[in-house]
């Protein structure tokens, strides 16, 4: 009996908004520029960063590739950039693709016979590859084989093409769009988390030296602090604050001029831009604070429910300033607090 498959949904394009973590148009090669190359330059994640420096020395002393490894998490908290690192710790080049990139068998097989042994592929959005060419990566991932059928009915024969031993790194931000038999073939699943502020701000101290902006101390922390948690976020934050600094200043980014550029940028201390603090005034003015349907909201704030639920609402749902509900959306009391307005007179039911 044929396995059923889940059903994998495109992901929503999120609008680019500058505390958005997918990067923006023409801002990958800044990223690349400040890329750590190796385990000590990587900042946070610590425990993910010590397993994989022992899985890999491990990997190094036996002369094998090291095993296949998947990164999960939300998007701009490093996984492309581990993949970097392991292929630079492990001394092998690395081969870059995505999921979507892979539309065939075909473009698969070329991809795999090319490699090298022990080299890297590294296959960002790795939930959005088809059933076909997932299929085929199975052999590939777990004997180093590549089965080829030519012909059809009768007149079908295969042929088995053996690949050089390699090791795959996936990245996804969605885990459970993978379906459970590509899931089970990765010895080693890291599941990526929001920094503190202390990493923050030593990813964005790192940043600057590399940048060379003179840096204040407290205006790191004000960046840091205001980064969702997120480093591609931080490091968007300290370019633009650097333009501040630069056209307004005396050239050195000091705490009051981050200040003054993060809220020109309308960026406030928890991180919120000004789509966020609408969402919530809409509900709190327009509904008392909630509940409200995702559809009526969706409807006032001429956005899609899918964008409202897939780039704006997971943030305000982690920070605790909104709650779902069974009836709708409610602004918790300590979005009131953020606000500045007083906590409603009956706080609305959770249930």
């Amino acid at each position: 009996m044929p396995r059923t498959r889940e059903r994998r949904s495109e992901p929503t394009a999120e609008p680019e908004r500058i505390v958005g973590a997918t990067p923006t148009a023409g801002e990958r090669a800044a990223e690349v520029a400040l890329r750590p190359r190796r385990f000590d330059e990587f900042v946070g994640q610590d425990r993910i960063r010590d397993n994989l420096r022992v899985f890999v020395e491990a990997a190094r002393r036996r002369q094998e590739p090291l095993d296949h490894v998947l990164l999960c998490g939300p998007p701009g908290l490093g996984k492309t950039t581990l993949a970097h690192v392991l292929a630079e710790e492990l001394g092998v080049p690395i081969s870059v693709t995505s999921g979507p990139a892979i539309e065939h068998r075909g473009q698969l097989g070329a991809l795999l016979t090319r490699l090298q042994p022990r080299e890297v592929l590294f296959i960002d959005e790795i939930h959005r590859l088809t059933a076909a060419v997932e299929e085929n990566l199975y052999a590939a991932i777990e004997d180093f084989r590549l089965d080829i059928v030519h012909g059809d009915g009768p007149y079908a024969s295969s042929l088995r093409l053996p690949l050089a031993p390699f090791t795959l790194v996936g990245a996804t931000t969605r885990t459970g769009l993978l379906t459970s038999p590509l899931l089970s073939r990765f010895g080693y699943v890291a599941r990526l988390d929001h920094y503190d502020a202390d990493a923050l701000r030593r990813i964005v101290t790192r940043s600057a030296g590399l940048l060379g902006i003179d840096l204040d101390p407290q205006a790191a922390e004000e960046i840091a602090r205001r980064s969702r948690g997120t480093p591609r976020i931080a490091n968007r934050l300290l370019r633009r604050a650097r333009d501040f600094a630069e056209v307004l200043g005396n050239g050195r980014l000091d705490a009051p001029t981050a200040r003054e550029a993060l809220r020109r940028l309308e960026v406030d201390e928890a991180g919120l831009d000004e789509m966020d603090r609408r969402l919530l005034r809409v509900i709190i003015e327009h509904h008392d604070g909630g509940p409200v349907g995702i559809e009526t909201l969706a409807a006032a704030l001429s956005e899609s429910r899918d964008t409202l639920e897939d780039v704006y609402e997971p943030y305000l749902l982690q920070q605790g300033l909104l709650a779902r509900t069974a009836r709708g959306r409610i602004v918790t009391e300590r979005a009131y607090a953020h606000l500045g307005l007083p906590p409603p007179r009956r706080q609305p039911t959770l249930f």
